[in-house]
């Protein structure tokens, strides 16, 4: 199997149909067809399923992305850092992030790093902690944010400050009364909650001790849909403090710090030990420790 092989068919897989995928890749729909017709014959197995308008793959055919995704992965990266050593800052960074940590902090790092290099461009991708890590284990990308503890013998890292977790509601449906800045876990029995996924087990634990079980409304991996839930009325979110940055400043919304007990996260900050970053994403993780870690 060629790279090229490769390429059309994650292409196939990427854009769900024959026919965007030509578009994409700049060739006719019948020679992809055959190419990849060349590909399922060489390989002796089917990848697609056949009779459905959009592209399924077979059990074969999800084996072949996975491991198809983590060449290219590799492939890329390993040009990317041979052709950027010593060529100054240019290109692109590759970053993996989690939505709860991605949401508040990249667009401050983003916009000030595009301030000092322009010519720099940003490849984004969101996904679970695990996902990440094994984007940044096939050199997909470069950087990864989580807020789990990595393998100090496999990421180098940068640990961000501890920040509490905090209850975001709607200043007309709040608890604790408008002047408490403080609400104790035990306060919020019946009321109906928006979580994290990430927390929720833990969340679930506290609410336990307490004596109840929470009312839990939502659960999402996004924390700007958590923010936009609670300013629609859905429920109170327990979110980051930096959360609070993603509210607008009409006054509909107050957060107040949980305590009893308080709950603290961090933001991890990874990338493969032993492995040259570019340039740069050298200049990315600097400016990263110079806006956050030194605070």
């Amino acid at each position: 199997m060629e790279i090229k092989d490769m390429q059309a068919f994650y292409t196939v897989v990427e854009e769900g149909n024959i026919s965007h995928a030509a578009l994409r890749l700049a060739i006719a729909q019948p020679a992809l067809s055959r190419q990849m017709k060349r590909l399922e014959n060489s390989l002796g197995v089917q990848l697609f399923e056949r009779g459905s308008r959009r592209i399924r793959l077979t059990e074969a055919g999800r084996l072949l992305y996975a491991r198809v995704e983590h060449i290219l992965g590799m492939v890329d990266g390993t040009v990317r850092e041979i052709s950027e050593i010593g060529t100054g800052v240019a290109g692109a960074i590759r970053i993996g992030t989690i939505t709860s940590s991605g949401a508040l902090v990249m667009p401050r790092l983003m916009s000030e790093f595009h301030r000092r290099w322009p010519m720099v461009t940003f490849e984004i991708w969101e996904g679970e902690g695990t996902r990440v890590l094994e984007m940044l284990d096939s050199h997909a990308i470069e950087i990864g944010i989580t807020r789990s503890q990595v393998d100090s013998s496999l990421y180098e890292s940068v640990v961000l400050a501890n920040e509490p977790l905090v209850l975001m509601m709607n200043r007309e449906k709040g608890v604790a009364g408008e002047d408490a800045e403080t609400v104790r876990v035990a306060e919020l029995k019946d009321c109906p909650i928006i979580v994290p996924l990430r927390w929720k087990a833990a969340f679930e634990g506290y609410c336990k001790q307490a004596g109840f079980t929470p009312n839990l409304v939502s659960v999402s991996d996004s924390v700007v849909l958590d923010v936009l839930s609670v300013r629609a009325g859905l429920g109170m979110a327990i979110l980051p403090a930096s959360a609070e940055s993603l509210m607008d400043d009409d006054g509909a919304l107050v957060v107040k710090r949980l305590t009893e007990p308080e709950i603290l996260t961090h933001t991890v900050v990874s990338w493969l030990k032993n492995r040259t970053l570019s340039a740069s994403a050298q200049h990315f993780v600097t400016l990263l420790k110079e806006l956050y870690q030194e605070k």
